[in-house]
């Protein structure tokens, strides 16, 4: 039986957009004399930029500048917008074509609204219900603090609720906040994702789950 509201992640799970934003901290981050590959961000995605620019700093043994998260995060955000040639994973589409008129649906994500809202804007108009980016909330992923916002957005109980993810920040966020959640591992092996309720080893095996909820 479907839930009153499903509540998805974006990076990884709607659109396949993390290999440039990983891509784009990569630069951002050369800039100021700290390598890091792709890995490195999928580890941390989820977080907001000011999480992911204290991981990193903290990572290489330095701290932030107030300077430092408000220029890295410019500059990420305007190279992300000029690389990215982002795609929606296939069988979304579907996913929400069976939800769609039957439940709530929302996004939480770690990334800029402007981004998030563009997106949103290019491939899903008129969607979602409910919308919390990195510039919504204090704490980023893992702190519960993006979901529970979505729940009160979305005026539902946490045991009507579904949450999709893809990234441990993500699980780890979704679970704090007493939300069942299901994921897939899109860009991290599936071992790393083991605290969620449901791991589903694909975008595929996501539509069978929700097509059976469907016809429950």
């Amino acid at each position: 039986m479907l839930p009153k509201a499903v509540i998805f992640d974006m990076d990884g799970v709607l659109v396949d957009s993390m290999p440039y934003h990983a891509d784009a901290w990569i630069t951002v981050f050369a800039d100021v004399g700290i390598r890091i590959c792709r890995e490195d961000i999928y580890d941390i995605e989820g977080s907001n930029h000011e999480g992911i620019i204290r991981l990193v700093f903290r990572k290489a043994g330095r701290n932030p500048t107030p300077e430092d998260f408000n220029v890295l995060a410019r500059k990420k955000r305007e190279i992300f917008q000029k690389i990215n040639k982002v795609t929606v994973f296939p069988e979304i589409y579907e996913c929400l074509e069976l939800l769609k008129n039957k439940c709530l649906l929302g996004v939480v994500s770690g990334s800029d609204r402007a981004v998030v809202m563009e997106l949103l804007l290019r491939f899903f108009p008129k969607i979602f219900d409910a919308v919390v980016t990195g510039n919504d909330v204090k704490e980023g992923k893992p702190s519960p603090e993006p979901y529970l916002k979505a729940v009160g957005m979305l005026k539902i109980a946490k045991d009507e609720c579904i949450v999709i993810e893809n990234a441990p920040l993500g699980v780890e966020s979704a679970k704090g906040a007493g939300l069942f959640c299901i994921a897939i591992p899109t860009y991290v092996e599936a071992q790393r994702l083991k605290g969620a309720d449901v791991v589903l080893a694909n975008h595929g095996m996501l539509k069978e789950y929700i097509t059976k909820l469907s016809f429950d």
